[in-house]
């Protein structure tokens, strides 16, 4: 494993021939893992959209999330940005030494060589302030989502190149879920720009979208009032075509939960998807103020 490597110093220039580097294929002869649910960048302009995004700029510190052939991060490094990447890939790794050795010799480039669902972020040395940007594999989408939003050293902006329909029910849903409450409370999402597959290589089934989540913060106190929040919301969702009242009615009389309601200006018919990421924490305050996961 290459560990993560000292901060960028300030005033350093790095000698870069960028033109050149993103005209080369580095996904050629490099075959994509269906175990890793790997699909590599092979368009320029989609790095430039992510970052974009993002609002990358010179001194920002990006950690990014199986970098692959280094498409997306040679951008990141463009504009200035230093990078903290995991890769669980020794293939991918190795190309990126190849692809980037000054970058690594000089600590613009970190590579940390395990699979991330193995760290915590605040285990990996960054900054109080950093940012997320990732090509991600559409089947680790909600862990690395979760990975990200619900640790301890929170980033304060993430950007995630995601399957369209996920990308859609996070941020343009009319109607709320329970993958969409799970984002709104800790950030704000928004549907950045449709990717489509032939950016690909090989080309999902699926088009893409990129997501970005601006404004990250945590209304809990610690982990314990953030598990009982999820445990409230999924037994709020837990039976869709029920009333919001009678799912919660199996942990809490009923004549207590008509008061809470009435209080909070809440029909006696509304359904879980009914309400937004605010009102569902106002309303596990009260729950579990009237002893509801006790």
């Amino acid at each position: 494993m290459i560990g993560v490597m000292a901060a960028l110093r300030q005033g350093t220039k790095p000698r870069y021939t960028w033109t050149n580097r993103m005209r080369e294929h580095h996904h050629q002869d490099f075959a994509a893992k269906k175990s890793l649910g790997q699909n590599f960048l092979t368009s320029n302009v989609v790095p430039g959209w992510m970052c974009d995004a993002g609002s990358v700029q010179a001194g920002d510190t990006v950690l990014e999330i199986g970098p692959g052939t280094g498409a997306l991060t040679a951008e990141i490094l463009r504009r200035g940005a230093r990078v903290v990447a995991i890769e669980t890939d020794a293939r991918a790794i190795t190309r990126l030494g190849e692809r980037f050795p000054h970058e690594i010799a000089t600590g613009l480039l970190s590579i940390i060589g395990k699979d991330a669902r193995e760290l915590a972020l605040d285990t990996i040395d960054l900054p109080s302030k950093y940012k997320v940007i990732s090509n991600i594999p559409y089947y680790l989408s909600g862990y690395l989502l979760r990975l990200c939003l619900e640790s301890n050293h929170q980033p304060s902006t993430l950007v995630f190149l995601m399957q369209k329909e996920v990308v859609e029910r996070i941020a343009r849903d009319q109607k709320s879920s329970l993958l969409s409450i799970s984002i709104r409370v800790f950030g704000t999402p928004r549907y950045v720009k449709t990717v489509g597959r032939g950016h690909f290589s090989p080309q999902p089934k699926v088009d893409s979208a990129i997501l970005l989540i601006s404004d990250i913060s945590t209304p809990f106190k610690n982990p314990s009032e953030r598990a009982q929040f999820f445990e409230i919301l999924h037994h709020g969702f837990g039976k869709k075509r029920k009333q919001l009242i009678a799912n919660l009615s199996a942990r809490l009389d009923r004549s207590t939960l008509e008061v809470m309601f009435s209080n909070l200006n809440l029909s006696l018919t509304v359904r879980a998807e009914d309400l937004d990421h605010t009102t569902w924490l106002t309303l596990h305050q009260r729950l579990t103020a009237a002893g509801y996961t006790e």
